[in-house]
């Protein structure tokens, strides 16, 4: 067998670890969903054996904390600037030349860009410049976003930066196939889709608290319809409101739960006094917050994906959202809850008032939601996206030089 060949055997052996440089601009603790995600990844790829060189800015928290790393990742914090509406995230500075040096010195087998900001393209020119293969990810639909802001106008500049910044890339994930469809017509041709698991140990019907309940003001019998995420005008909050009002003229003891927080929140509260707005979440108390509830608003049309769609799922609440991102790839209509088309508002409050109605419906609903995801394991999830680094790393032209 000649070197390529050999090259080709040990790069698509699963006993061959892969040194995996991540750059992201956001990461655990941070509360969001990309922040949670890329740390499942990172901790999927160390339990599987790999190395992890993180690169991410220096977190709020962490003062003049030095690199280090946990076993199996070695860390790199850069410098960052507080995202603006954002104020416990940091946006990456450029740091091409550090990283250059970096991975000069070390070369990891494959590039990972998680986050589209300074620090993201600074990676992205150096792993070009080292001639790296180098993955990028499609998370965020930041030109969305920029109407819900004042800022519509931006939408384009932000399109284009985006197709610039991902054709950079050898590929680019995204966490469904309709994102997969939509990035190629918007000029991303390169793309491929790595889906996102649940914990569904955490995540658990078996975790429904009636103390917790008993402090939302509820009786066994009341309906709590929980809404869990960033309380921002992007998640197309004013639906949610329309709808829990309609569920209330008619179910009067009915309580809106809101999980997170964001600058809509104060305004929010001004509307909703009697709402339970509990703060941001993490692990089990979380994970009781979902299990506790009866019904899932999520009338967001700005997500990638949303996790919180399939922890809402793995928690056996039933759905209520609109035929898009993850409701799309993981919710039948009724079934698991409640699809409307896109937009359609009267048909998203129509079947939020259907299923707080029907409690024998979300009763079926709770056991099907919570089968639909049984299979969504994260250690899967880390499988496939090894599978696909190290097909990039094959079809690089380096591959064929080492």
């Amino acid at each position: 067998m000649d070197r390529a060949g050999l090259i080709c055997q040990e790069l698509t052996s699963h006993q061959t670890s892969l040194r995996v440089a991540v750059v992201t601009e956001t990461y655990p603790p941070e509360i969001n969903g990309v922040a949670m995600t890329t740390g499942r990844m990172v901790d999927g790829l160390v339990a599987a054996g790999h190395r992890v060189d993180l690169i991410r800015p220096r977190q709020a928290h962490e003062g003049g904390a030095i690199d280090g790393g946990a076993d199996g990742v070695e860390e790199m914090l850069s410098r960052g600037i507080p995202l603006p509406r954002y104020a416990n995230l940091q946006l990456g500075l450029p740091a091409r030349k550090v990283l250059l040096r970096r991975w000069s010195h070390q070369r990891p087998d494959v590039v990972q860009v998680v986050t589209e900001g300074p620090l993201g393209w600074s990676a992205l020119t150096a792993a070009r410049k080292l001639n790296l293969p180098v993955i990028s990810e499609f998370h965020t639909n930041f030109h969305r976003y920029s109407g819900h802001y004042g800022v519509g106008w931006l939408k384009r500049p932000i399109a284009a930066y985006l197709r610039k910044f991902h054709n950079r890339a050898d590929l680019t994930l995204v966490p469904t196939r309709a994102l997969c469809l939509d990035l190629a017509g918007q000029g991303i041709p390169r793309v491929d889709v790595v889906s996102r698991g649940v914990d569904t140990q955490l995540f658990d019907p078996v975790r429904r608290s009636g103390i917790l309940r008993h402090s939302w003001g509820l009786a066994p019998d009341d309906l709590a319809v929980v809404y869990v995420g960033r309380i921002a005008p992007e998640k197309n909050l004013a639906l949610l409101e329309k709808a829990f009002e309609a569920i209330q003229a008619r179910q009067p003891r009915a309580r809106l739960v809101m999980v997170g927080s964001g600058p809509a929140m104060a305004a929010m509260h001004g509307r909703q006094p009697q709402a339970i707005f509990t703060g941001p979440q993490t692990g089990e108390a979380l994970a009781e917050h979902y299990a506790s509830g009866d019904l899932f608003l999520f009338p967001s049309l700005t997500e990638t994906y949303g996790n919180v769609v399939a922890e809402a799922l793995a928690s056996g609440l039933p759905v209520v959202a609109y035929r898009d991102a993850a409701a799309q790839e993981l919710v039948s209509h009724q079934v698991h809850g409640w699809l409307a088309a896109p937009g359609d508002e009267a048909a998203f409050v129509e079947g939020a008032v259907a299923l707080a109605e029907a409690p024998e419906l979300r009763s079926r609903q709770r056991l099907a939601a919570r089968e639909r995801v049984a299979s969504l394991a994260w250690h899967a999830i880390v499988e496939r996206l090894v599978a696909v680094q190290r097909q990039v790393i094959l079809s690089s032209p380096v591959a064929a030089r080492r």
